[in-house]
């Protein structure tokens, strides 16, 4: 499988978007290069990764959500790799809106797996498409932050950033 690799400036670090020309196939932040690459071959066997500019859209979208576009990554085509349930739980996270969260419980009821929290908590963890498949937005059964690939800090940020108090957010407060 041939994909391209871009990166993209961000407020919380270099975006990498890799690409097959057409759709989305992962999407991560520089210092999680290797986890990106192990979900990649997880996903995919044996892949060529060469620099490139991603499918037109994605790094006008990505750049589009950190300027306060929130919905700029609903548009973005995904394709991924996955076992069937993975792939019943990244579409239902496609689902989740912005500003708001949900729980792992509730999101395995969402599917119509009601105890399978901790299966839908491991397929988050393999989504190898964060922020168009927006996995921060799934926080712990009593609110508080849980695991993200990212790394909290940047979990918080993007919920900050979503629910309106992120740098942007203030920027064009004060506009």
């Amino acid at each position: 499988m041939k994909l391209f690799l871009d990166r993209i400036p961000s407020p919380i670090g270099t975006i990498l978007l890799v690409s097959d020309g057409e759709a989305l196939r992962a999407l991560d932040f520089h210092d999680c290069e290797d986890r990106m690459h192990r979900l990649l071959r997880r996903h995919y066997g044996a892949y060529a990764l060469t620099d490139g500019r991603a499918d037109g859209d994605a790094g006008r979208r990505v750049a589009g959500y950190f300027e306060g576009d929130l919905t700029a990554l609903d548009a973005i085509p995904v394709r991924t790799g996955g076992s069937a349930f993975q792939l019943r739980v990244w579409a239902a996270l496609r689902r989740i809106p912005p500003g708001t969260t949900t729980s792992y419980g509730a999101l395995a009821a969402s599917i119509g797996r009601p105890t399978a929290s901790r299966a839908v908590g491991l397929a988050n963890g393999a989504n190898p498409v964060a922020l168009a498949v927006p996995c921060h937005r799934v926080i712990g059964a009593h609110g508080g932050l849980t695991g993200y690939g990212g790394g909290l800090p940047r979990k918080a940020w993007l919920l900050r950033h979503e629910a309106g108090l992120g740098v942007n957010a203030r920027s064009r407060a004060a506009a």
